[in-house]
């Protein structure tokens, strides 16, 4: 039975890179690798892959494929190895490996360091300090390198050595049939080194917990949900690894005063009748000290007075939030019999002028300051 065209069993071109026939071997070898089927499918997915892999082994080594290209199948027949069940050259075995590793998990590779772990930290700060911003100390439980033994995990005056297992390599290479497996190694646990003589203070880890003081710059204009990332400052790494990152999660408290709303603040601002019906200026918080606000004649309960740039900076650039201040008119209470009595002198007025006692009459606000104005305000 004759044997199909390499490209035509790899379906690339003639012309195809040296990463395109990887890419196209590695697709098929992972699609019908035996172990990744089973029963009926068995016996043809293991012809399929066999085919692939001879048609890999040829065009993968720069000679043979140009023998092939000149000569076909008979110019490759004995310098391909036997056939289907050899791994032919060292370059193809290294290749052959690289690719089940990535099907198997993982790759062989020296000595294995890790990334520590990111963290996170909730801090919660005022109103205030999320608007104008500022530096904070905190205290966060982490890991950090062992100082005796600088992160290695060996006693001091010693040093990991290579794994004799894996050759430093963190996996081991299992023969099984046409195919090899790559395995994390026993031995060392893929870190491609062993310690013989175990650092006391972190017992080989090394690393140790500790807590440690960091300082935090909050930026202004800072909301509940923004992060701060402190590179570096995470968990330390394993085998001397990079550290990871610490997040400083941000929650802003409720203010007694204010709400805010992404840029713009808001406050409910108490007013007098007498204020409210004459008009007046009126003393209003803002977070940077008291405002003086002028209220018109016949202002009403729950009326929206806007102050721009009174608000937040965007922490992220643009234009300064504004202060929404909502005057509530107070209703007076506990009014003595002197104060009962002109209040009903002024709603006579109002009914004798005629008034539709509406706050929007004309006529109801003249009667309002005249009777005001005859008590002296």
């Amino acid at each position: 039975m004759s044997k199909r065209d390499f490209y035509e069993v790899l379906g690339v071109s003639k012309n195809a890179s040296e990463a395109e026939i990887k890419k196209a071997y590695r697709r098929l070898a992972m699609k019908h690798h035996p172990d990744r089927n089973s029963g009926d499918k068995s016996a043809d997915s293991e012809k399929l892959f066999k085919e692939a892999k001879e048609a890999y082994e040829i065009l993968s080594d720069p000679q043979k494929r140009a023998a092939y290209d000149q000569f076909g199948h008979a110019g490759v027949d004995n310098s391909a190895g036997g056939g289907y069940g050899h791994a032919g050259g060292g370059n193809f075995s290294d290749i052959f490996g690289d690719v089940f590793g990535d099907i198997f998990g993982g790759r062989a590779g020296g000595s294995r360091v890790h990334r520590g772990a990111d963290l996170r930290y909730n801090l919660q700060i005022s109103l205030e300090d999320a608007v104008a911003g500022t530096t904070v100390k905190i205290r966060v439980p982490t890991m950090v390198k062992c100082n005796p033994c600088n992160g290695t995990g060996a006693k001091k005056g010693t040093k990991p050595k290579t794994c004799s297992t894996c050759a430093g390599h963190g996996q081991v290479r299992m023969q099984q049939g046409f195919f090899s497996v790559q395995q994390t190694c026993p031995t060392c646990r893929g870190k491609g080194t062993v310690i013989e003589s175990p650092c006391p203070a972190c017992h080989g880890a090394g690393r140790i917990q500790e807590h440690k003081t960091l300082s935090v710059k909050v930026p202004p204009g800072v909301d509940t949900g923004d992060r701060i990332r402190l590179s570096g400052e995470g968990e330390a790494g394993e085998s001397g690894g990079p550290a990871g990152d610490l997040y400083v999660q941000i929650s802003v408290k409720p203010h007694e005063i204010f709400t805010r709303e992404e840029n713009h603040l808001f406050c409910e601002v108490p007013i007098s009748f007498v204020s409210a019906a004459l008009g007046g200026e009126l003393e209003v918080p803002t977070l940077n000290g008291k405002v003086v606000l002028k209220i018109p004649a016949g202002t009403q309960s729950g009326k929206m007075f806007r102050m721009r740039g009174k608000g937040v900076k965007p922490v992220r650039g643009g234009p300064v939030g504004d202060l929404l201040c909502k005057v509530m008119v107070e209703t007076p209470v506990n009014l003595t019999d002197d104060q009962k009595e002109l209040l009903r002198q002024l709603d006579e007025s109002m009914k004798g002028a005629g008034s539709k006692h509406s706050p929007h009459s004309t006529g109801w606000m003249d009667g309002v300051k005249k009777f005001f104005e005859g008590m002296g305000f």
